[in-house]
């Protein structure tokens, strides 16, 4: 039987939003359309400013689109308030009730929905277990850690069962340890309700860690969709590949270009191979882009050269930063072993290996 396709849950359908009139116009989105899949964990990502709160508020209700269309599950629900949606939003701050206990907590949603108290009993037991508080289910609030109370605020919104979550940078307000263990506890939590999960951050690491696909977004307008690995390996533009995790980049003149490779001659005359996800006319300009773990140090030559500046320990890695001869700096990322140092010292001069698929042709 052939497989079943996927079903949207959410359609943004050509969104505009406007704030304020005249002169002070500010387009906070510009014409955004996505389709999100029913049961995916699906992230904004991108800088303050680029309109991924604001989108997420227009899911909500919380705003009203100036244009467009935002359907769920096919219906409209651009012009509904957000009591008559069946989405709940997870915020930064918990907006918990210090007075009351976890149980209630979770439990407060329901009983404004006037659901029996039978119900809201069971419906509450399940999501205690869920985010395994059973034991604190006595507890005040105001007397349990910041991830327990973001384990109660994920509990309390999918408690009503929502058709889709919407979660406003929940883990910013968390130490680093925890924000780690959260990433996983919500990847596992999307897993087990099958809800589609909407994930505002600007946290590459976050996106890259959770999703099943992330929106690239920058100054109003989503850059790209894809998985992590599309949008790490596979940046549509140089916006997106410098903005998720780090990278070289280089210029040089196009030389041949077809089916999807190029042949680039850098300013320092060497010819470096490289992927290219759009048509490049030979004799135009490029920017080639190189991940720091996608090339090697080497002790003769290599298809750059220049001489080692600073070397940083990371613990699980080392990034050597070296002054190429043109001038530039190029990071390499080197996994580190068990044995000490990373081969290299500080003023050594070096050669650079870049493979034939480490290197993308982007658009500027």
């Amino acid at each position: 039987m052939p497989d079943k396709p996927d079903r949207n849950a959410i359609e943004v359908v050509n969104v505009s939003k406007i704030f304020g009139s005249g002169e002070g116009q500010v387009a906070a989105l510009d014409t955004v359309s996505v389709s999100i899949r029913e049961n995916e964990f699906f992230t904004l990502l991108g800088p303050s400013g680029c309109g991924k709160t604001t989108l997420l508020r227009l899911i909500a209700g919380f705003d009203f689109p100036t244009d467009g269309e935002i359907l769920l599950y096919g219906q409209d629900i651009a012009p509904l308030p957000p009591f008559k949606r069946p989405v709940n939003t997870v915020f930064q701050s918990y907006a918990l009730f210090p007075h009351m206990t976890v149980a209630d907590n979770i439990g407060f949603g329901l009983k404004m929905l006037g659901r029996p108290k039978v119900e809201i009993e069971a419906r509450v037991d399940a999501m205690l277990k869920l985010v395994h508080m059973q034991e604190l289910k006595n507890r005040r609030t105001s007397q349990i850690s910041g991830g327990q109370q973001q384990r109660v605020a994920l509990a309390r919104a999918l408690a009503p069962q929502p058709k889709v979550l919407l979660l406003d940078e929940p883990l910013s307000a968390l130490d680093y340890k925890l924000r780690k263990e959260m990433q996983i506890e919500l990847k596992r939590l999307q897993h087990e309700t099958g809800i589609t999960f909407i994930f505002v951050t600007h946290d590459q690491e976050e996106a890259l860690t959770m999703s099943d696909r992330i929106a690239v977004m920058s100054s109003g307008n989503i850059l790209q969709v894809g998985t992590p690995w599309d949008v790490y390996d596979h940046p549509a533009e140089r916006f997106v590949a410098d903005f998720i995790g780090e990278t070289n980049f280089l210029t040089g003149t196009v030389e041949k270009a077809g089916n999807g490779q190029a042949q680039v001659a850098l300013r320092s005359g060497a010819k470096i191979c490289a992927t290219a996800a759009v048509d490049f006319r030979a004799g135009s300009n490029a920017t080639l882009m190189v991940r720091p773990e996608h090339a090697k140090l080497v002790k003769g030559r290599g298809d750059l050269s220049g001489t080692i500046e600073n070397i940083v320990y990371f613990g699980t890695d080392t990034h050597i930063h070296v002054r190429l001869d043109e001038g530039d700096v190029f990071m390499v990322r080197q996994q580190n072993s068990r044995s000490a140092g990373c081969g290299f010292e500080n003023g050594t001069r070096v050669g650079i290996s870049i493979g034939d698929d480490a290197a993308q042709l982007l658009k500027d």
